[in-house]
């Protein structure tokens, strides 16, 4: 029997080559639809309620069609980039669908940018729709707002081509559905975000509906069978070579390329030991008896860092070898041990497989490699746990706060960490089954987190998900303010949210005080009332959310204990005083070898 993601990769071919055909026959008598309610619903097909963005003078036409629309929502954002992070967050969350985030032309498309460069970088599926002006107005160019004045009207298209896998600038009625398929469909196989520039008038220009018969093709192209065959044979030998004494190392495309099913079977039929890299966390389940933790190169805890790099040989699937994600590349992992799975090709040692996808291939070699599973068993696995620290005195210290708050997390919690103290922190406590783990860690804008949290918890809700907490720092939530990706606090109150937001408050910028500058003061920053943000914010009454301030251990261990703090009945807010230099133990050892790294003058 044909493999499940085989079977899928066939339907797939199938549906390209029925929408192949469709293009050649043309219009037929099929009900017509606006090409801005085409679109509409190849999203909803593709699983999207919701729709983040801005409204601009030339997206305002569409947008009627979108509020009019009975299964996708309206977000409505402060800004564009907080709507950009949004999306990605939601994209993140909802394995299988795509983000998506409406701007208006030029100046809207432009600030959503900085988003939509970190959903390429992270491998995160986002379409981007930018309202510009008509068909007219471009073939003749006046010197309209939103311009650069010069007539440039490709300008921003040619921006988008650098930040996106696929574009579609839609400029007639009769390739419209055409391209927006190819390109929805390039966002979802390739991982990536896509961009769609949307005319005003060309919005409500009506088109067939007849391809919305047909499902977008959704599954990487088919493996070569012989060159797969190959690789199979190869691996199993060194499989055999190693006697069945092999890791597996999970990373952030395993996620982002929807392989975790396949993983996951994996693992449970041939037992062998796992562990996961930063940007891979919480994609094996952490209290799985057979999980080890998390491998960062030369600052993984030194039981785990032992049994990786000890290991005959590596099956490493997804990887995504980043600084941060990898302990500044101190991977101790030979090339001549180690097999790479990822979404598009294969490696085995020194020899590249192109064109050879985990996602088809993982499956068959399940079914090769259950025999191990006795001999794997064998191999120990270190249990992956928190210990909370017997520390003097009441400050909260990182040592203390993370351990203690991993006994907090429920199963299916989506956990969304900033970058910096909070997303190294959290690298060294398991989290429940089934629980999310949100973290940009390879483009590490800091201003990410807020925006994302609104999209997360968008998405959890689509998903029977649990709680959605986030942990920042007051130095990056101030970073937000100049962004203004704080005022998404605004939107999560008004779509009734209720994440619980716990703001880590040590005076300033603390990963940079490690990578350089302790006692400067542009690591400094104001200190603000972050427990009346949220009133601010649009709770104007205090009934929509509660803020607290906890300035010891056990204040903290009081309201952790709080069911109905723990219930998240309404949205909250939790200021945490720690001191000004502490920070987690990953985070210091990361600082030391990125701050020898940038050379920074003494």
């Amino acid at each position: 029997m044909l493999a499940a993601s085989t079977e899928k990769a066939l339907e797939t071919e199938l549906n390209r080559l029925k929408l192949v055909v469709k293009s050649l026959q043309g219009a037929d008598s099929s009900q017509d639809v606006y090409v801005g309610s085409y679109l509409l619903a190849r999203l909803e097909q593709l699983g999207v309620t919701s729709l983040f963005g801005v409204p601009g003078d030339f997206n305002l036409g569409f947008l009627d069609l979108v509020e009019d629309h009975e299964k996708i929502d309206w977000v409505g954002n402060c800004n564009e980039l907080n709507a950009s992070y949004a999306a990605d967050g939601y994209a993140r969350v909802k394995q299988g669908s795509v983000g998506a985030v409406l701007t208006t032309f030029g100046v809207g498309e432009l600030s959503a940018m900085n988003g939509i460069a970190g959903a390429f970088s992270e491998m995160v599926p986002v379409v981007h729709i930018a309202g510009v002006p008509s068909l007219r107005q471009q073939a003749t160019k006046p010197m309209l707002h939103h311009t650069l004045g010069d007539g440039r009207y490709d300008a921003y298209t040619k921006a988008a081509e650098q930040f996106t896998c696929s574009q579609a600038i839609l400029s007639n009625a009769y390739t419209a559905a055409a391209e927006i398929d190819r390109v929805l469909s390039d966002c979802v196989i390739k991982g990536r975000p896509v961009y769609i520039t949307l005319p005003t008038d060309l919005a409500y220009a009506k088109i067939s509906s007849d391809r919305l018969k047909v499902p977008l093709p959704r599954q990487p192209p088919l493996n070569d069978p012989d060159v797969e065959s190959f690789v199979i044979d190869e691996i199993v030998k060194l499989v055999e070579e190693a006697e069945g004494e092999m890791i597996v190392l999970a990373d952030a495309c395993t996620i982002r390329h929807d392989a975790l099913d396949e993983l996951h079977d994996l693992l449970h039929k041939t037992r062998f030991p796992v562990y996961c890299a930063p940007m891979g966390k919480s994609a094996v389940d952490e209290t799985y008896e057979r999980y080890g933790g998390i491998y960062v190169g030369s600052i993984t805890r030194p039981e785990i860092k032992e049994k990786v790099e000890s290991a005959k040989l590596i099956l490493s699937i997804g990887s995504l070898k980043s600084d941060f994600n990898s302990g500044n590349f101190t991977y101790s992992i030979p090339t001549r041990r180690t097999i790479e799975l990822h979404s598009h090709w294969t490696k085995i040692k020194h020899a590249d497989f192109p064109e050879i996808g985990m996602k088809q291939l993982i499956p068959k070699l399940t079914a090769r490699l259950e025999g191990f599973s006795a001999k794997a068993q064998k191999v120990f696995v270190p249990p992956f746990t928190a210990h909370i620290p017997e520390e003097s005195g009441n400050v909260i210290s990182h040592a203390w706060f993370w351990p203690r708050m991993s006994q907090f997390f429920r199963p299916k919690d989506v956990i969304v960490a900033e970058t910096g103290t909070s997303s190294f922190g959290i690298l060294d406590v398991p989290l429940p089954k089934d629980s999310v783990f949100l973290a940009q860690i390879l483009w590490g804008s800091i201003g990410w987190t807020v925006g994302s949290t609104l999209g997360a918890a968008l998405a959890a809700k689509d998903c029977n998900l649990n709680r959605t907490i986030l942990f920042i720092g007051d130095g990056s939530l101030q970073v937000h303010m100049r962004q203004l990706t704080v005022q998404e606090l605004s939107t999560m109150l008004r779509k009734g949210l209720k994440p619980i937001i716990f703001v880590l408050n040590n005076s300033g910028y603390t990963i940079e005080r490690y990578l350089h500058g302790k006692e400067r003061k542009y690591n400094d920053i104001m200190n603000w009332k972050w427990t009346a943000l949220l009133e601010v914010l649009g709770d104007l009454e205090g009934n929509l959310s509660k803020s607290y301030t906890v300035n010891s251990k056990k204040e903290l261990d009081r309201l952790l204990e709080d069911q109905k703090f723990a219930a998240a009945d309404v949205m909250q807010l939790v200021e945490v005083m720690m001191p000004k230099l502490d920070a987690p133990r990953a985070l210091q050892a990361q600082a030391e070898l990125s701050g020898k790294a940038n050379q920074y003058a003494q």
